[in-house]
């Protein structure tokens, strides 16, 4: 069974072919993604590695966290489920007043 694992801290120069090469030396790779924003094109900084096993996942989270990557210092560990969206997130509900401004029960 695959292991997912987040990675963080990564230099925007880093693709997935460079994530999938680090992670390589520590067993096999089923898929490397840095995310990218949707409406510049630039990395956001951090991706998505799956390893083959379990024991791999384990191996490259100690030998690779914290290690040097592009020259920045890259934080692994196990990937956290997503969590559903709004949860978390503070209250998105509600009145939020509005209105012209300067009204202070006069007439419009």
């Amino acid at each position: 069974m695959s292991k997912k694992l987040y990675v963080g801290n990564l230099p925007f120069s880093v693709t997935d072919d460079v994530l999938t090469d680090a992670f390589a030396e520590y067993g096999q790779v089923d898929s490397a993604r840095v995310i990218m924003d949707q409406f510049s094109g630039r990395s956001k900084g951090f991706g998505f590695v799956e390893m083959s096993s379990d024991s791999e996942a384990s191996e490259a989270v100690e030998k690779l966290n914290g290690a040097d990557l592009g020259g920045r210092a890259i934080v692994v560990n196990e990937a956290r489920p997503m969590a559903p969206r709004g949860e978390g997130r503070g209250d998105r509900g509600g009145d939020r007043g509005g209105g012209r401004g300067g009204n202070r029960g006069g007439r419009y």
